[in-house]
């Protein structure tokens, strides 16, 4: 726990996997590719042919340096593959110059069409695009991963075609992953920290293509190149030094042997600097949303220290991920350089001895170079997907994490009558009950107030109307079809809540409304903003409801955010309307002149108010009094007033002193 703690998680605290729930993670994975199938399949034949000319350019080195600098005949000892037989016949009798300027035209052919990237040890890890050392560098190149063993006119198609085909994928599951953040329930959203739903989204997701391409494109390449070129060395070499072609055999089974014990260390260490990044992410978005408080409150040094601490940790954890990745590296090499030591040895008897000409070293070189940038690479190969497995369990979490989307059905009929609620009752996942035993009829066509102390349960009654948490108990009504199996994206076309808070875009106030209503007219808007007394400052405005309103419409006071978050509300013209404390920031003459629009709102709709202003409950038809989660008053303000033991008379009076 005390892990989670540091980090931030409230949620996903649970992330070690193991061994089987990684292949499990990688096979869904791949599932994903059905998306980009066409693409995918363009792709394998780019890359496979991208492979030939590092296969060829060793023979051509051999020639080099036996017909050209040595001057010597074609050996007949070492047979050239056959795919090179055309070639060899062609240079076959001809002189020296010849047999170079005919090498030369066809090394620039190469060279236009693959590039100087053709040669095998040019090729880098990620292609040659430096990989960087933080999550926002590494998830953008993740995004053109696999983009070409070749440069070259090949290797643009290639690139561009594997860029698409990435983007692609990233952007999928980017979308799917942000639809499911935001249709998160209201109890998992309280324990969900921005910072961290930003990094799943801009930095986990990313990482999904490049798991999808080290498991199939770079496996069937690390294999092909290596069996093709062992197959030559065999064909070439196998009867005059075999045991030059069982070293080079030897290389990947050694350096996969030495470097999978690793695998799980590193699968761990990832999944702990991954979370640290995002905490740092988390602690940068709290200081940010929050910066006024900070600084009214002189906490900027405190702040800073925070983040320095977190970002530290950050820088911390990568490091040791870096470390292992480091060790895999050091393993690999360390394989590469014994076996280009002893090969380099037998090879040299070999043509001391004469049975190999001095052009063979450029073959088998570039073979050994081949085949050990192979084998380095499938040495850390399974190293590195554990860095994408981890960032990728954190995106798949949270799209299998419980949501609102979970839960569809049918069309929910236009509600006509009312609202019933049944014996209703609420606790949250902690156990606190807030609710107990509700049984409410709600007639459209009141004004309906929500009343009651502090902690009483008034916003928690409001927010199953919207359907933002279902009850732990009891069933709720639009005109008798009962709720429970009712998807929210059908219960939320017929209610609208506005927020005490105000939520609002930093765009211009139509950009707001429309976000309400992007079918609303100018009238249309223009008449909600009047209703909630909004018009009085819009009118002010220069460019009147197209003014930009600047961050999270900062550049209005209270009072007038919150008549634009009332009027946002009215412009989406639900059946009901919910709002929290609507009139808290308002001056007496705007709040009689709002609540006096929402008793007219009312006819034909149901408005709903959570208030604390006397003067506005005193408006209402219908007062519900709550205390400690039940219900104790239902009825109007004079009625309940008259009542001497009405528990809504005697908050009355405690708040009127």
């Amino acid at each position: 726990m005390g892990e989670s703690t540091r980090y931030d998680d409230r949620i996903d605290v649970d992330t070690d996997l193991s061994l089987t729930q990684t292949f499990a993670m990688i096979s869904r994975s791949l599932g994903l590719l059905t998306k980009v199938k066409k693409l995918f399949a363009y792709k394998f034949v780019f890359a496979t042919v991208a492979l030939l000319p590092a296969i060829v350019l060793p023979w051509l080195l051999k020639i080099v340096v036996d017909q050209v600098i040595l001057q010597q005949p074609i050996d007949a000892n070492v047979r050239f593959p056959p795919f090179l037989n055309p070639l060899v016949h062609f240079i076959e009798g001809m002189t020296p110059s010849d047999i170079m300027i005919s090498l030369t035209i066809l090394f620039l052919v190469l060279l236009v069409f693959f590039g100087m990237r053709a040669m095998p040890s040019i090729q880098t890890e990620r292609d040659g695009i430096p990989a960087g050392h933080d999550a926002a560098t590494q998830s953008e190149q993740a995004l053109s991963t696999g983009g070409s063993q070749t440069s070259g006119l090949w290797g643009l198609l290639e690139t561009l075609l594997t860029i698409r085909m990435t983007q692609r994928l990233a952007n999928s599951l980017r979308t799917s992953l942000m639809g499911r953040l935001t249709r998160l329930e209201m109890t998992t959203l309280d324990d969900q920290r921005i910072g961290d739903s930003v990094y799943r989204v801009m930095y986990d997701a990313p990482m999904l293509p490049e798991i999808c391409y080290k498991l199939t494109v770079a496996p069937f390449l690390l294999l092909f190149s290596a069996v093709l070129s062992l197959w030559m060395m065999q064909y070439s070499y196998g009867a005059i030094a075999p045991e030059i072609v069982w070293l080079a055999a030897a290389l990947m089974p050694m350096t996969l042997i030495l470097t999978a014990p690793l695998s799980g260390i590193a699968r761990r260490v990832n999944q702990e600097s991954r979370a640290a990044g995002a905490s740092t992410t988390n602690q940068m978005e709290q200081n940010v949303d929050n910066i006024g408080a900070v600084q009214s409150l002189g906490g900027s040094q405190v702040e800073s220290e925070n983040f320095a601490d977190k970002s530290k940790e950050s820088f911390k954890r990568h490091r040791i991920a870096f470390m292992v990745d480091l060790a895999a590296i050091a393993l690999s090499y360390a394989a590469l350089i014994i076996s280009l030591g002893l090969a380099f040895v037998l090879t040299t008897d070999r043509i001391i001895a004469e049975s190999l000409s001095p052009g063979d070293y450029a073959v088998l070189t570039g073979f050994f170079f081949i085949l050990g940038g192979n084998a380095r690479l499938a040495g850390k190969y399974w190293i590195d997907l554990q860095r994408n497995v981890a960032a990728v369990r954190r995106v798949f979490f949270f799209i299998d994490y419980t949501s609102e989307l979970d839960t569809e059905s049918d069309p929910l009929p236009i509600i006509e009558k009312s609202v019933e609620l049944e014996n209703v009752s609420f606790a949250y996942p902690d156990g606190r009950q807030v609710l107990k035993d509700v049984n409410l009829t709600l007639p459209l066509g009141e004004l309906v107030a929500i009343v009651g102390p502090t902690g009483a349960g008034k916003t928690t009654l409001a927010y199953l109307l919207p359907g933002y948490i279902k009850p732990s108990a009891g069933r709720i009504r639009f005109d008798n079809i009962d709720l429970a199996d009712t998807g929210v994206n059908e219960i939320r076309k017929q209610v609208t809540y506005v927020f005490q808070e105000h939520m609002l875009l930093s765009e211009s106030i139509r950009d707001n409304l429309l976000l309400a209503n992007p079918q609303a007219t100018d009238e249309q808007m223009l008449e909600a903003c009047r209703l909630a007394g909004a018009m009085e400052f819009i009118e002010q405005f220069p460019d009147g409801i197209d003014s930009v309103i600047g961050k999270g419409g900062d550049t209005l006071s209270v009072g007038q955010k919150q008549r634009l978050s009332i009027a946002r509300g009215l412009v989406r013209e639900t059946p009901i309307l919910v709002l929290d404390e609507p009139t808290a920031a308002l001056d007496p003459k705007t709040e009689n002149a709002l609540v006096e629009a929402l008793r007219n709102t009312a006819q034909g709709r149901l408005v709903v108010v959570i208030a604390h202003r006397l003067s506005t409950i005193r408006e209402a038809d219908r007062i519900i009094f709550l205390e400690e989660g039940q219900v104790r008053d239902v009825g109007n303000h004079a009625s309940l007033m008259a009542q001497p033991t009405s528990a809504y008379r005697k908050f009355v009076e405690l708040q009127n002193g």
